[in-house]
């Protein structure tokens, strides 16, 4: 028998061989969940586009084969619908697993990635530069948001800093600050935007995937592939992390060190994925518990997990958004919210009926 595992909100897990074998398989399936939902996500949308069009154009543009498709299709699948639906699936997987570390670093179920203030950051970032346009040249909306989301963060780990550190520090020193830019979001709205700025900033603000091209796709895909990367790498350190600080420094984890290099790494991965789709709640929320109930709580099975739950989740959720409110997309944001609160209620009526 083997000893058991508990996460951040007190469950328990025990490993076996069968256990082991079912994970596998889920995870198997996991992957191919995903390659069938963006491929079906893509097929999705008023141009007539099927999956065998979808694997024709994905063909022709791998090299592997010369087949004729029309010019128009090409560009719905190849310039507009593929790259969306792998951006979709990239901010799922890294918000699901910035989500799923922070849980564990600061043992509190209602971590996400927005909890230091990042969101709110980005948002700040945003709104300079679209509605009082510094910087706007250089930079752009995106690089903006990426600042602001960095700003936030820093303020954050300097006032848990000066208040003695500590993870409950972490988090009072995040609501402080997503306070602070969410406030002055508002005061730049209100004080300097007009109509039109209000009205795209604000769609921007609640999380879109119009407009991503490849260059997002690389960029979303590299950082979260690292990320997931440097998460199992220490995964074992996260499953130390759920007891609390002292056994984890008891199994030789220099606790202050890694806490924070992790919490910087969740930093980055959230600040990139937001200044490239908005803010997007309620991912890194809710679906860390659902990998949880399915994987148990041993990050080395919960990371990639996660990220595949998450990658999932997303696609589906911006092909529904993007389908059913024609011709105008629900935003992303709204979608992710809609499902989230109902999903994260039914998680915690489970944890309350469970043994």
């Amino acid at each position: 028998m083997t000893t058991p595992v508990t996460d951040g909100a007190g469950s328990e897990s025990r490993t076996s061989p069968g256990n082991t074998l079912r994970v596998v398989l889920l995870l198997v399936g996991g992957v191919v969940a995903v390659a069938l939902s963006v491929g079906a996500a893509i097929t999705l949308g008023p141009a007539d586009v099927s999956l065998v069009n979808v694997r024709d154009v994905l063909l022709n543009h791998l090299g592997l084969a010369d087949i004729p498709v029309r010019v128009v299709k090409d560009a719905i699948v190849w310039e507009e619908r593929l790259p969306r639906a792998l951006t979709a699936a990239a901010a799922g997987a890294g918000l699901g697993i910035c989500g799923a570390v922070m849980q564990s670093l600061l043992r509190n179920p209602l971590a996400d990635p927005f909890l230091l203030g990042i969101s709110s950051g980005a948002s700040t970032g945003a709104v300079v530069i679209g509605v009082l346009g510094v910087g706007g040249s250089v930079i752009g909306l995106s690089g903006g948001a990426f600042i602001g989301a960095l700003l936030a963060f820093a303020l954050v780990m300097l006032l848990a800093r000066l208040a003695g550190g500590g993870t409950d520090r972490v988090i009072l020193a995040g609501v402080a600050s997503t306070q602070l830019f969410s406030a002055l979001t508002s005061f730049v709205i209100f004080a300097f935007a007009d109509a039109d700025e209000t009205r795209g900033v604000m769609f921007w603000l609640l999380g879109s995937l119009e407009g991503v091209r490849w260059d997002d796709v690389v960029l979303c895909a590299v950082v979260v592939a690292v990320g997931i990367a440097l998460c199992l790498a220490y995964s074992h350190a996260l499953d130390a992390f759920s007891f609390g600080d002292e056994i984890a420094a008891s199994l030789g984890i220099a606790v202050a060190r890694v806490r924070l290099g992790l919490l910087v790494l969740t930093a980055l991965i959230t600040a990139t994925l937001v200044s490239v789709t908005g803010a997007i709640g309620f991912v890194g929320l809710v679906l860390p518990h659902a990998a949880r109930f399915l994987f148990g709580p041993r990050h080395a099975a919960l990371i990639p997990a996660t990220a595949l739950i998450g990658a999932v989740f997303m696609v589906w959720v911006d092909a529904v958004s993007r389908v059913a409110f024609q011709p105008t997309p629900l935003p992303v944001g709204v979608g992710t919210a809609l499902v989230g609160v109902p999903a994260f209620v039914l998680i915690l009526v489970r944890k309350r009926r469970a043994p």
